[in-house]
């Protein structure tokens, strides 16, 4: 009987301990900063999934331009930045910034329906979109826990911004 009762101790410490680490836990969201998004797609950039949870400033009825980060515990693995302007934005100007609120290591335009910049460790995007903040939507992605020499990730960062750009123009009700 002994035994027995060891046993399913065991058994309860081992099914408390592996539903303590459920992957579900660990998942990449189907929604980042409020545009729903294919995590397929979002994954080559998260370096981490621990801990996943966002500091989001984003309104979008105001249209009032803020930031909206994805962390892992307390480091940032996308930070978004949604800009609203009364004209359009120099994309290179912005990227090839000092400042870090913008600025993408070695950009460079892609053909795409949107005019964008993608880097090695980020991107920037900007579409006509009339709003009570301005008649342009710019969105700066940067991914901090990239290298800046890191190039194997432009690729990804390019396919992001195809999939998220887009998808969040149609959340913010541009006319």
């Amino acid at each position: 009987m002994r035994a027995v009762l060891l046993g399913l101790s065991a058994l309860a410490v081992l099914v408390f301990v592996v539903s303590c680490d459920d992957p579900a836990d660990h998942q990449i969201p189907k929604a980042i900063c409020g545009t729903h998004i294919d995590p397929a797609v979002s994954r080559p950039l998260v370096t981490s999934d621990e801990d996943l949870h966002e500091y989001n400033r984003v309104d979008r009825s105001e249209a009032i331009t803020a930031p909206c980060v994805l962390l892992s515990g307390p480091d940032p693995v996308l930070d978004l930045g949604f800009s609203w302007d009364p004209n359009p934005t120099d994309l290179m100007y912005l990227a090839q910034g000092t400042g870090s609120v913008s600025h993408v290591t070695d950009p460079h335009a892609i053909d795409f329906t949107y005019k964008t910049v993608v880097g090695t460790d980020g991107a920037i995007s900007i579409a006509p979109c009339q709003t009570n903040g301005g008649k342009y939507f710019t969105l700066t992605l940067q991914v901090p826990q990239i290298s800046l020499t890191d190039q194997t990730h432009r690729k990804d960062i390019e396919k992001f911004m195809r999939a998220y750009f887009p998808a969040t123009l149609k959340t913010l009700g541009c006319r």
